[in-house]
């Protein structure tokens, strides 16, 4: 039974809309609808707004057939249904940092045909963020949205404004960091489950309030008993993922979900700012040095030694792939992956996600994924 400790986190995930909207009613301030993790929103926090990650919402849909290709990934898909179905009617603007076409396509379509959306701006970020000028490059880019955001706003952007909310989104980072080191011990005292609704919300609550939930948390885990068996350790692998009721049956057939390399988890929060004199450098630099989606991991292919650092460090028994059906990023990094980690020790399991997944033929594949890891360790 959950002693209600996140169950904060849990109501702000389902009534995610809700929470924005009395935001702004409460505030007055503008909500930025963030496509991507690496959105600078530190640059949107400093400018009084709000900003809310576009998730999936998991529910069948027929709106999108005509903007992008049914081969798109689901997560394009989704999130441009959200969109077109009016979910985030209160989103005074979209950005989009630049990531996969997929997604770029879904957000052309999103400020073309989402009525309510007064702004956009896409931030052309470098792919190649190992090259010697990616920083020099992007440090231009977050630059030029600062000018476009004075401009909107009529107000100035400055360092000790930049500052600040960088201090703010820093610290949210070092609180999540610091929730996912219980996750290292036996019988962790924080589910995958949990883990996940607390990094999710960070991605769309107001930073302060965030920070004072987790400070709340953090105070009371010390003293936290679930008494529940941790079975088979797992660390999921992929993309976006929020889909709580696919966590939550890996966790009640015999797993616990230790730690992830998903954008929708540790890579949004992973590292903090390296503190510059120049706000937009340490901004900048910071989203360079975060650990890389496969999109801006070339030419080294710097994930593999992460992820399996990852999985070493948090003692993770095995790894399950989310892969998002038609994710050309991470389809192409998956077979050198799944080499890597296997090598190491790591066995994994392939699971392709579509907008609603199928979670009983999943929990037959992960139960026999574990009969056959419970096999190995007899012998």
């Amino acid at each position: 039974m959950s002693d209600g400790l996140f169950d904060q986190f849990k109501n702000w995930y389902e009534k995610r809309h809700d929470y924005a909207r009395a935001w702004k009613a409460r505030t007055g301030g503008q909500v930025v609808a963030t496509m991507c993790t690496y959105t600078p929103e530190e640059l949107l926090i400093a400018a009084g707004m709000l900003p809310v990650r576009v998730l999936g919402a998991h529910e069948p849909q027929n709106v999108t057939e005509p903007h992008i290709f049914g081969m798109f990934c689901p997560f394009c898909r989704d999130s441009l249904a959200q969109g077109l179905q009016g979910r985030f009617d209160y989103a005074d603007g979209v950005t989009l940092t630049q990531s996969c076409i997929q997604y770029r396509q879904a957000f052309g379509s999103w400020r073309m045909h989402v009525p309510t959306v007064q702004w956009d701006y896409f931030v052309p970020m470098p792919n190649e963020v190992q090259s010697p000028h990616a920083r020099k490059a992007h440090y231009a880019e977050v630059q030029s949205f600062r000018e476009f955001l004075q401009a909107l706003t009529g107000k100035p952007l400055t360092d000790e404004m930049l500052r600040e909310a960088l201090d703010v989104v820093d610290e949210n980072r070092r609180l999540l960091r610091e929730l996912f080191e219980y996750r290292k011990a036996a019988d962790p005292q924080v589910t995958g489950v949990e883990a996940l609704l607390a990094g999710l919300t960070a991605q769309f609550i107001d930073k302060r309030e965030h920070n004072e939930e987790l400070r709340k948390v953090l105070a009371a885990l010390p003293k936290r008993n679930l008494n529940r068996p941790e079975g088979v350790r797992f660390m999921t692998i992929g993309s976006e993922n929020d889909d709580v009721a696919f966590m939550a049956m890996i966790e009640s057939v015999g797993g616990t979900i230790v730690i992830d390399d998903q954008c929708s988890g540790t890579r949004y929060f992973w590292n903090q700012s390296n503190k510059d004199a120049d706000p937009i450098k340490a901004i900048a630099d910071r989203y360079c040095d975060r650990p890389a989606c496969p999109t801006k991991d070339y030419p080294d292919h710097t994930r593999y030694a992460h992820v399996l650092g990852l999985a070493k460090e948090y003692n993770a028994r095995a790894a399950i792939f989310l892969q998002q059906k038609f994710c050309d990023p991470h389809e192409g990094d998956y077979p050198d992956l799944k080499r890597h980690l296997e090598a190491n020790g790591v066995p994994t399991l392939f699971l392709e996600f579509d907008i609603t997944n199928p979670i009983g033929p999943f929990r037959i594949r992960v139960e026999a994924f574990l009969e056959t890891l419970t096999e190995e360790d007899l012998f």
